[in-house]
């Protein structure tokens, strides 16, 4: 039996119907069995391409990205994803598009979907605003398609909000799982998600959000670090502590770098700004108001400067459980002292001791986007796995 279809066979015990033709908004919104399906199917759909079977699902249609802000990794992932499934990309460029006069979300969302099968957005900018974002486009396309002004809904995936990052959390956790050798592994390993200086301010607070709002599902031990003054949103520590709870793990809050490496399994050292800077920030943009926006940045930049010792250096590392052999996690692109910047978020050291695992981390993202949108767009998922197994033609040929 191959590894495909004895993921199919695990994947047939699991409560997965819910997610056939639905949306991918939070990771807790979803239930255990179906993050499991995702891990499931991304696993499967890897074996399948490197096996050199085709993945196709989709002889045609669309899937359409909305970036509003930049990405490397997520948006050639979505690209991947799609393309795995046979699925073109079309991304919306929104300067070039009729918004800039004044054109309704509900208008442009059901004139881009005509052949759509999934839309993916990052809209991570703007406390309050993304996740809403993609709820005003859901009920946008819902109701076009209910209206058969649509042939179909598409299905939405979140690529990352102002609250969660769902595809890199999930990759996280794959990338954990396969390091660990199974889910089952994870259960009081410690990991410590912490903040680190950057020489930038503004930068998302989903990343660590996504990680305490999904690792604490599995038993583990999530210590989030950070100085004072960069709190998180108290919705998702709630999320958190609940987690912990019911899955028998431990979640817990520090002010101490060292504290939170101090024989961490797992170290994911990112910088983020604080959650009511971001709201700050949020109204100065909605009001105008550049030059707020310029005095909160140099007073952000100025806070930032004063926790310079949050920095994983060769000091932090022996703190860990392994040393530099600590799984070291990040979602990149990371500031690395000496190399992009003078000082940052880690040494070039320990970066480059990372970097094959940090890599590997990063392949699981197209292969979760595919699975959240197989999962989505197949009534069957355990059958069309068993089929690509047995009937796919070659991807390659020749």
């Amino acid at each position: 039996m191959s590894k495909t279809t004895e993921l199919a066979e695990k994947l047939a015990k699991l409560n997965i119907a819910d997610m056939y033709d639905n949306d991918f908004f939070l990771t807790w919104e979803k239930s255990d069995d179906e993050i499991e399906a995702v891990f499931t199917v991304a696993d499967a759909l890897r074996d399948l391409r490197e096996r050199n079977k085709s993945t196709k699902i989709f002889d045609s249609g669309l899937g359409i990205s909305i970036f509003r802000d930049n990405s490397t990794r997520t948006r050639f992932s979505f690209a991947s994803a799609c393309n795995l499934l046979g699925i073109e990309v079309a991304d919306l460029d929104e300067k070039k598009s009729q918004i800039a006069h004044g054109e309704t979300v509900r208008e442009t969302s059901t004139m881009i979907s005509f052949m759509a099968d999934v839309i993916g957005i990052r809209d991570d900018m703007y406390i309050g605003k993304g996740n809403a974002y993609m709820h005003e486009v859901v009920d946008s396309v819902t109701q076009a398609a209910a209206d058969h002004e649509l042939e179909q809904k598409p299905t939405l995936v979140n690529l990352q909000c102002d609250i969660d990052h769902p595809t890199q959390s999930l990759a996280d956790a794959l990338h954990i799982i396969h390091e660990f050798g199974g889910v089952e592994n994870l259960k009081g390993k410690k990991i410590a998600m912490s903040w680190a200086y950057s020489p930038s301010y503004g930068k998302p607070l989903s990343v660590p959000q996504g990680i305490i709002g999904l690792l604490t599902r599995f038993g583990m031990d999530v210590v989030l670090a950070h100085p004072e003054g960069y709190e998180v949103m108290d919705d998702v520590i709630e999320v958190a502590k609940k987690n912990a709870a019911e899955s028998g793990g431990k979640f817990t809050v520090t002010n101490d770098m060292k504290e939170a490496f101090k024989d961490a399994d797992v170290v994911y050292p990112k910088s983020w700004a604080p959650f009511h800077a971001m709201e700050i920030r949020t109204d100065l943009y909605g009001k105008g108001d550049f030059n707020g926006i310029d005095k909160l940045e140099k007073e952000l930049l100025t806070q930032n400067a004063t926790h310079q010792d949050w920095v994983v250096d060769d000091e932090m590392m022996k703190l860990t459980k392994n040393g530099l052999d600590t799984i070291y996690m990040h979602p990149l692109p990371a500031d690395i002292q000496g190399i992009s910047c003078d000082h940052g978020e880690v040494t070039a050291k320990v970066f480059d001791h990372a970097r094959d695992s940090l890599y590997k981390e990063a392949s699981n993202k197209p292969y979760v986007i595919a699975a959240m949108i197989f999962l989505a767009k197949v009534k069957d998922p355990v059958a069309a796995l068993k089929a690509l197994d047995s009937e796919a033609a070659p991807r390659k040929k020749f």
